[in-house]
């Protein structure tokens, strides 16, 4: 196993040794090509927004609501909890959203007006009927580990059959930060008419416990891709720290080296703010982003790894902005402020680009590795 308390900016070495094999018998793969009576389960999950026409609209939140009222909102019933970063202790129901960034100690500049205006996106959505969350595992897999209980997919809906997204929040892989770089940058996606989901990845177990739930994740939407309403072709992996080596190592991988399915390799990943240095022969184009003043990620560490990936022949766009340390987020307020539409259309241009989906073939063992603040 992989110890959770690396230092930050440590650099990666070493072998993981997935093997996919034993992987796959630890995740149980069936449900990720879902038969007709598992389908209608998988996709609502139980726990998801039901899709009821004609519904009537919710009330919104504000900053100056509480917690306690993200908990008990019927959009989230059932799932509200999974909303918030941390599983593994109690939250102070009446804390104000204004001061959520304090729930963060990893991340910076949290913007409590991008927050709210996230989640009444999904709001919106679940008001008009739609279902804004999707377990990716199944009931039984869930009994056989049940930290998957922590797990889950929040959708936010572009066009109808365009590319989608997966973004993966970083939190030292002890907490998962969607409301600051995975909801706001999922309602930015969509808003340019792709499809964006959120990852909600169990937390406290490491690196490889995470990575294996974003494989999880892709496989699902791929092999649910037409009830779901999403192109397969051409989606995009986004990750922000520790978000940002789960998404680069599936891109260096692919989902079936950390025991997904056998599907396409992404068409771009976008990385914010990591250290992560490891990377195969075959990448994928990638966008990525550091701040100038980050002490948890230096950008001389995203550079030796960027400068590498070109030297292999990978599409590399990188930037580096002044005055922000880590876990800026969209960088409301900051000079990263834009970078999200930057990424966009890199990711696009990738697509554009891009002659034919190439499949994982014999999955390649991946590492990744982990720190405690990253």
């Amino acid at each position: 196993m992989i110890s959770r308390r690396g230092r930050a900016g440590k650099r990666q070495r070493g072998a993981l040794a997935l093997h996919s094999a034993c992987v796959a018998l630890s995740l149980g793969l069936a449900p990720f090509s879902l038969e007709a009576k598992e389908k209608d389960v998988a996709l609502s999950g139980g726990s998801s927004t039901a899709e009821k026409p004609g519904a009537p609209a919710l009330r919104h939140l504000s900053t100056r609501d509480s917690i306690g009222d993200i908990l008990e909102h019927p959009a989230f019933t059932g799932f509200g909890r999974l909303v918030l970063p941390w599983d593994d202790r109690a939250y102070d129901v009446s804390m104000r959203l204004r001061d959520v960034g304090t729930l963060l100690p990893y991340h910076s500049h949290v913007n409590p007006e991008d927050v709210v205006n996230a989640l009444n996106r999904m709001i919106d959505d679940a008001g008009n009927g739609k279902a804004v969350f999707h377990d990716f595992y199944s009931a039984g897999q869930k009994r056989e580990q049940p930290a998957r209980e922590h797990t889950g997919l929040f959708f936010f809906r572009g066009r109808p059959g365009a590319p989608f997204a997966v973004i993966a929040p970083g939190g030292g892989f002890s907490y998962v930060g969607s409301v600051h770089e995975g909801f706001p940058y999922a309602a930015e996606i969509s808003s340019k008419g792709y499809n964006a989901f959120v990852l909600k990845y169990r937390a406290g177990y490491g690196g490889t416990v995470a990575t294996r739930d974003l494989a999880a994740a892709i496989s699902f939407i791929v092999s649910n891709a037409e009830a779901l309403g999403v192109n397969a072709g051409g989606y995009s992996l986004w990750g922000s720290s520790a978000g940002a080596r789960m998404a680069a190592a599936i891109g260096s991988y692919g989902a079936a080296g950390f025991g997904g399915g056998d599907v396409p390799k992404p068409s771009a990943v976008v990385m914010a703010y990591t250290a992560h240095a490891d990377y195969s022969a075959d990448e994928p184009p990638t966008f990525a982003v550091v701040g100038e003043n980050d002490g948890i990620a230096p950008p001389s560490a995203m550079e030796r790894r960027v400068s590498a990936l070109r030297k292999a022949g990978a599409d590399v766009e990188y930037r580096k902005y002044p005055g922000v340390g880590h876990g800026f987020g969209r960088g409301t307020g900051t000079s990263a402020e834009g970078w999200i539409g930057d990424a966009i259309r890199f990711w696009q241009q990738a697509i554009t680009r891009r002659s034919g989906e190439k499949t994982v073939g014999t999955p390649v063992t991946g590492r990744l590795h982990e720190s405690s603040k990253e």
